[in-house]
Formats: C-alpha cells, structure tokens, sequence
C-alpha cells in the first residue's frame, strides 16, 4: 500500500492495540443513550424551544469525527453499530417494560409510561436516522481527510457535521411526523434543528482539535482510508494507511 504524497512513514498492515478506543465507545454509547431517554423533554431557552436531547445528541457527531480522523472508518463503524443496537435494545426493553402489568403497590406507572413509554414510529425514526446520518458523516470525514491529505481538520469536522446531520434532520423528521404534519412544518423542524446542529459543531471545533491531535500522539497512529470498503456491512481494516506519528507536537495533523 503507498500513500507517497503525504510524505509519512507507512506501517503495512500492523498489529496495533489502540490505548482509548474502547473507553471512548462507552462513552459514546453512553451519551447517545442519555440524549434518547431525556429528548421527550421540550426546554424553553428564551423563545426558542428546543428538545432536551439537543444539548447532548450532537456531541455523539463530534464523537463521529474523532472516530474517524483517529482510528478510521472501521473504527467508527463498529461504534456507530454498538451504538445503534444499544439504542434498539433500550428502545425495545423500554415498551415491554410498560406494557408489563404494573404491581398494586407500583404508583408510579404514569410516570414511568412519559419516560420509558417510547413510540413504535418515533423509535423507527430516531434509529434509521441516527444509522444514516452517522455513516454518511463518517463516509464524508473519511474522504475528506484523504482529499486534503490529513490537513484543515476544521473543514473535515464541519463538513462532514453538514451532511450528517442534513441527512439525519431530514430522516427523523420525515418519518416521525411526515402525512401527520405539515410540509411546511416539518421543513421549519428540519432547518431549525439542522442550524443548531451544525453551529454547535463549529463552536465545538478547538476541543476537537485538542481531543483528535492527543489521542493520534497518544495511540502513535494516523489511518487514511485510501482504499477502504464504506459498506456498513463490511467488516475489518482492510484499505486503511497506517502511518506511524513521530512523537512530538503537532502529529496529530490538526493545522
């Protein structure tokens, strides 16, 4: 495999153990979990309205970023998988738990019903939505990073958040509320919160830059995908440039 034009030293195919990349899934899935069970939550900023899970769902995007520019689409495929079936295993335990008959001495079954009560549609929406948007952002993070040859991280981010994002917005919306609300309405839905998204994002950008050029120094590794397989359904590193980081400031690539 050679990549000559980004003037590195390539390791052909090597048997890395990555220090933090399970500890980052956890959190990752632990964020993205939270952000599903407080988004019922309608929070007034102002006169602006928007959902609880908003203050937290975006950061998994940032999460996305960092998977990529780090440890590679195949990387961030498996952590956007685990965290799909951990949102489905939530989701489906969640409605069979209020379905159960709650005990005469439960008294707080009304409760539990708002927070657990989750909706078939809204489900299907939230999941098919965070799976499409979540792989076109890491497909467009990992493109571009070979584009720009590991430079202007800023651009990687915030693109990549642009079209993620678009595609989530769109897919939740759409099949959430699409034949029950308006057009008009469900496009003020999805460029309300697409705009947030994304500016969120771009205000996020220098902690990104300082979490990405850390953990490449920290793991000793920048990846590339010059000839990776994008499928979500594939599996392994097959395609990917590893290229090994002198320890000094600014390996991380992040100018």
């Amino acid at each position: 495999m050679a990549f000559p034009a980004l003037g590195k030293n390539l390791l052909e195919r090597p048997n890395h153990n990555f220090r933090f990349y399970d500890t980052l899934v956890v959190v990752f899935v632990t964020v993205l979990l939270i952000s599903n069970l407080i988004g019922p939550k309608i929070c007034a900023i102002g006169p602006f309205r928007i959902s609880g899970a908003q203050l937290l769902f975006p950061i998994t995007y940032i999460f996305g970023d960092i998977f990529t520019e780090v440890y590679g689409y195949a990387g961030s495929r498996r952590a956007i998988w685990l965290g799909f079936f951990g949102s489905a295993l939530m989701a489906v335990f969640g409605m069979i738990a209020v379905w159960l008959p709650p005990a005469p001495d439960f008294r707080h079954q009304e409760a539990f019903e708002i927070v657990f009560g989750f909706v078939p549609r809204m489900v299907a929406a939230s999941l098919l939505a965070y799976w499409a948007g979540e792989f076109a952002n890491s497909y467009v993070m990992a493109r571009m990073k070979v584009w720009t040859r590991g430079r202007a991280l800023w651009m990687r981010t915030i693109g990549s958040t642009a079209v993620g994002q678009m595609v989530d917005s769109a897919v939740v919306m759409t099949v959430a509320f699409g034949w029950r609300e308006s057009w008009m309405t469900i496009l003020n839905l999805i460029l309300s919160g697409y705009l947030g998204k994304v500016l969120y994002e771009a205000a996020m950008t220098p902690v990104t830059y300082l979490v990405v050029d850390g953990l490449k120094r920290a793991e000793g590794v920048d990846i590339y995908d010059v000839a990776t397989n994008f499928s979500p359904f594939a599996t392994g590193r097959e395609g990917e440039a590893f290229v090994a980081l002198e320890p000094q400031p600014g390996a991380g690539g992040a100018d």
